[in-house]
């Protein structure tokens, strides 16, 4: 594979997560980025990709500029104590076919913290629309994109591996979607926003649902409210209001913290769902004596979940299968690109060729005889560049197109020719 593609990386893997919120981009962020290291240190086909699991830097050039990279995004953050502690957490990929296997990977979800993650393939199709709007993606970068949301469509079609909800959030989010198929005007509350109640509400995002958001710490239920446009609620007056919603989800670390004294003067009024995520239960099962109460606990989302990631990770093989087509066919294209410069030398040559000889045999000929003569001619010509360009082709995929293109140059003396064209 043709190129000179590489990536900078910073991952859950290998990075705890307050080091990662430090590196992690903003809009705005990237877009400077995308604007400035491009001419600064001679970059294309440039894509960002930040996530909360990772902030990865892909980019084209024949230089490695990761150590430079890194350094312009610690001044940008204003990062300067401790800078130099943080370049061990960065990893680097300096071989176009591991950096494109890899982006890969990472957007079918091969590489997310929940394997098969349905949304990061939409968070690849953001970083490649701004790389788009800033004018960084180049004809490698398109076809490569291009190709993997091919991938992604194929995966989706031919395995199981997208298939249910494979984290307890996306679960529980995706239960609360459910759920509130039954009512007119839903109105769900939300206590508690630690990790996964946050994620929770994260991924109940968009969706046309009355959402209230009730926390300990009212500065995390603003800050996400202001994310996510869901109204929010002051927890200690949450508890006296409680009847008042159709779907509660609790993420309170408090046993019991729901119980059925909360609700003993509760008129039953139709249904009312809660799901609890705690450990210890925040939920007192025994709320279920009341006439329209359901509750669903955690267990009963693990085990769907678990049921979810069994099946995505036995369609992990077809998934990489599906992969190893797509790169094979990209690594094709990547090849004859490189190639295509010659071709449309040896294009021009020949039709420098042609011209000379019409002009010089037809100079006296009548309309109808210069008509069929270049009619005659480019028919000619086609022909006899067919064969030439099939044997590069060919050649691209055995790896031996440059002592073809040498050939080829010799062949049809196409420095010669292209000296006349200028």
């Amino acid at each position: 594979m043709q190129g000179n593609f590489k990536a900078l990386i910073l991952s859950y893997k290998n990075t705890p997560v307050e080091i990662r919120e430090l590196f992690a981009l903003s809009h705005e962020e990237r877009a400077h980025l995308l604007q400035t290291l491009p001419e600064l240190y001679g970059l294309h086909d440039f894509l960002i990709l930040s996530t909360c699991n990772r902030t990865e830097l892909y980019y084209s050039s024949p230089q490695n500029v990761n150590e430079e990279i890194i350094a312009f995004v610690l001044r940008m953050k204003g990062i300067f104590s401790k800078g130099k502690t943080y370049v061990k957490y960065f990893e680097h990929l300096l071989e176009t076919e591991k950096t494109v296997n890899y982006l890969f990977r990472v957007a079918m979800g091969l590489e997310a913290q929940v394997v098969g993650d349905i949304q990061i393939v939409n968070q690849v199709k953001g970083a490649y629309q701004q790389a788009a709007d800033h004018n960084t993606a180049g004809p490698f970068l398109h076809r490569l994109l291009h190709s993997i949301f091919y991938a992604n469509k194929r995966v989706v079609q031919e395995t199981s591996f997208k298939d249910g909800a494979a984290s307890i959030s996306y679960a529980a989010a995706e239960l609360i979607k459910t759920l509130s198929n039954s009512f007119v005007s839903p109105k769900v509350l939300v206590l508690g926003l630690g990790e996964i109640g946050t994620d929770a509400v994260k991924n109940l995002a968009g969706n046309d649902l009355q959402i209230t958001l009730s926390n300990r710490t009212a500065d995390k239920a603003m800050m996400l409210s202001k994310e996510t446009g869901f109204n929010t609620l002051d927890f200690k007056e949450s508890k006296g209001q409680w009847a008042n919603y159709d779907i509660i989800l609790s993420s309170v670390s408090v046993k019991d913290y729901i119980s059925l004294e909360d609700f003993k003067d509760y008129q039953p009024k139709g249904i009312k769902y809660f799901i609890d995520l705690s450990i210890p239960r925040s939920i007192d099962f025994a709320i279920e004596q009341i006439e329209g109460f359901s509750l669903f606990n955690i267990d009963e989302i693990k085990d769907k979940t678990e049921q979810a990631i069994d099946k995505r990770i036995a369609a992990v093989p077809q998934v990489e299968q599906i992969i190893s087509d797509l790169i094979n066919d990209f690594g094709e294209w990547s090849q004859e690109m490189e190639v295509s410069p010659t071709i449309q030398k040896i294009k021009s040559s020949l039709e420098a060729i042609r011209q000379d000889e019409i002009k010089k045999h037809l100079k006296n000929a009548s309309p109808e005889i210069e008509e069929f003569a270049e009619k005659f001619s480019k028919s000619l010509t086609q022909k006899i560049m067919k064969l030439p360009i099939l044997k590069l082709k060919a050649a691209c995929k055995r790896g031996e197109a440059d002592s073809l293109v040498d050939i080829l140059n010799d062949l049809f003396d196409i420095e010669k020719h292209q000296e006349k064209i200028k």
